[in-house]
């Protein structure tokens, strides 16, 4: 009973968590909400083009972290009967949309800072807006310290996601500065060459981000963890060998099946107390809090082969 109530203490503690992370969400979207508006206004006021693209890439960025707020809200809902490990999946799901934006925002970034050496008619912008994009570099530095601090406090893939996207973003607005200031001095190719590669950075950034939510969402899981888990079970008293081990990633928590193989002259009591001290075990080394745990006797004949 005592497990019990801890295990509940726990998810209370995992729901509060995710409730924190929406924090993070309502920040990135309230410094897109300012950013966008004012680098639209400042790069068409004062021709700067890399500023308006940033702008319009902070409009996107709006929809990413709208999606990722959304996926923070959904897996907040408990467990029920088409879910019984509850919602937390919308998390990794959330991610997952976001890199795909991401992705469309580098690619869009490339494709422009391409056309324009091609083009090769690029205009000197007025030095103010080189000014408003290190400014909002620097804003988004801070949030992305925030989400990043905070998506690590609470194992939340989605905010880990917003915040590799709030690092992308302050990237490209300091790509935008150093082409503006490449145009003061006479330079303006460095306008498009830093741009296209803050978009070869964004989309690195967000295949980081997709590899990682698929290999979530197929169920795959490092070798490392599953390495962990298997020394734990094994160093519990009373388990003789470890017939199979099994192990999900699910949002922020980790889902287990294992069948280990017992004294076969143990009782039906003692056989289910090992049960127990597995999910203990499991629970306080490392977290996890679905453990799925079948005991089998031993095959002494095959064992003795």
């Amino acid at each position: 009973m005592k497990h019990e109530r801890v295990k509940e203490v726990v998810e209370l503690t995992q729901y509060e968590d995710i409730k924190k992370g929406e924090k993070g969400a309502w920040l990135s979207i309230a410094a897109y909400l300012v950013l966008s508006s004012i680098k639209l206004w400042i790069g068409y006021t004062f021709i700067s083009g890399a500023l308006v693209a940033d702008g319009y890439n902070n409009l996107t960025d709006i929809i990413a972290s709208v999606a990722v707020l959304i996926g923070l809200k959904i897996s907040q809902k408990p467990p029920d009967v088409d879910h019984p490990y509850g919602h937390f999946r919308a998390e990794t799901i959330a991610a997952l949309v976001a890199s795909f934006i991401m992705a469309a925002v580098g690619l869009q970034v490339i494709i422009e800072a391409g056309r324009t050496m091609i083009a090769g008619n690029i205009e000197t912008p007025g030095m103010i807006t080189a000014w408003v994009a290190l400014a909002a570099a620097a804003v988004m530095l801070v949030v992305y310290t925030y989400n990043s601090r905070l998506a690590k406090k609470i194992n939340n893939a989605a905010l880990h996601a917003a915040a590799k996207d709030n690092l992308s973003d302050a990237l490209v607005s300091i790509g935008a500065a150093i082409g503006i200031f490449g145009a003061q001095l006479n330079m303006p190719w460095l306008d498009p060459v830093a741009a296209f590669i803050v978009g070869i950075i964004i989309c690195k950034t967000a295949w980081d981000i997709f590899v990682s939510c698929t290999h979530a969402l197929t169920d795959g899981i490092d070798e490392k963890v599953l390495k962990k888990l298997r020394i734990t079970v094994a160093n519990t008293k009373g388990v003789r060998e470890i017939s199979d081990l099994k192990a999900r990633v699910h949002g922020n928590n980790v889902l287990v099946e294992v069948i280990v193989q017992v004294d076969p002259e143990l009782t039906l009591i003692e056989g289910h107390s090992i049960c127990d001290e597995i999910e203990r075990r499991l629970s306080k080394k490392h977290n996890i809090l679905n453990v799925n745990v079948h005991v089998e006797p031993q095959d002494m004949k095959n064992n003795n082969i």
